[in-house]
């Protein structure tokens, strides 16, 4: 059995920039990430150009060149690699946590798909990405109805019906028309997400309003068949013929896990973890939270940006703790 002073739950962004804070403190630490490195970017659509400057998404003060002012997918997921390789981080990829579990002493056994662990402390930076918000409709589980989105060139030609309007949403039923796509949008919302980036906004509200993209305002999905979606809109039901569903619908991180270590969740719809946001320590003393898992549903609060300081605080207060 392993023994570190921390086990990093999540190979993130902010996992990695916790691992670069506890090795430049001297800490013996571990980062276990169930999928590969910075598993959630890689899952993000092929195409798909950040909100932030290049400068915003750096940790360990490694420099993130870019050929454009907004970064792209294969530029970071190439950045980060490298960040873990300069660092020569203590990575374990593709090994899932089961089971974490705090002894009499207050070390904490933790048990993966791999190994078994002991550590004093525990960082969960698992994000939000692995676990889609499901629409809950007849027909949801059919093979085509994705919840990720990745390249546009598989719907090419084909009937696709695009559910949301935030920026995963838009940036779906735009690729998609381009390459050749009859695009129909159900928006829960009157219009267009306020958070759309700010170039993008203005063409999907011009391509509705031409016409090229048909949207449904205020309506929501009812059920799914091989070849036809229902659509509930402000004027009454409406059926139309489809081929593919791609729900963008949001996505949450992973409440159970997190109730299943002890962290208490706040009890309205936010479902916020419970944590002290000077030291990121939660409710279950030696277990902290790190990113964008620290705003429970609320996922557009914490970003890579606004995040990189959790690190950092985390580990300046492991440090007090060992100097008691």
């Amino acid at each position: 059995m392993s023994e570190y002073d921390i086990l990093i739950i999540g190979a993130g962004p902010i996992g990695l920039a916790c691992g670069i804070a506890a090795k430049k403190a001297g800490l013996s630490y571990v980062i276990v990430e169930k999928g590969c490195l910075v598993n959630s970017l890689y899952n993000y659509p092929a195409n798909m150009t950040f909100f932030s400057t290049s400068e915003r998404l750096e940790i360990g003060g490694v420099p993130f060149m870019s050929l454009n002012n907004k970064p792209n997918r294969a530029e970071a997921l190439e950045y980060y690699r490298r960040v873990t390789q300069v660092f020569s981080l203590n990575v374990h990829l593709f090994e899932e946590v089961k089971a974490v579990i705090k002894n009499k002493d207050n070390f904490f056994s933790i048990t993966t798909s791999k190994n078994n662990y002991t550590a004093k402390h525990i960082i969960v930076s698992t994000g939000f990405y692995d676990i889609p918000v499901l629409m809950h409709v007849p027909g949801e589980e059919m093979n085509k109805v994705v919840h990720y989105y990745k390249d546009p060139h598989y719907y090419a030609f084909q009937k696709v019906l695009v559910v949301g309007a935030q920026n995963s949403a838009i940036d779906a039923a735009l690729e998609t028309w381009r390459k050749g796509a009859e695009v129909t949008m159900v928006v829960r919302e009157k219009e267009i997400g306020e958070r759309v980036k700010y170039w993008v906004r203005p063409d999907i509200i011009n391509r509705i309003a031409e016409g090229s993209i048909k949207a449904y305002f205020s309506a929501s999905v009812i059920e799914i068949r091989k070849n036809e979606v229902d659509i509930q809109t402000k004027d009454g039901p409406v059926t139309i013929a489809n081929d593919f569903v791609i729900a963008m619908t949001g996505y949450r991180p992973g409440f159970d896990f997190l109730r299943k270590i002890g962290i208490e969740l706040s009890n309205d719809e936010s479902l916020r973890p419970s944590y002290d946001p000077e030291t990121m320590q939660t409710n279950n003393k030696g277990i902290y939270l790190a990113g964008v898992v620290c705003g429970g549903m609320d996922t557009h609060k914490w970003f890579i940006e606004n995040s990189r300081e959790h690190a950092d605080k985390i580990i300046k207060n492991i440090l007090a703790m060992q100097e008691k």
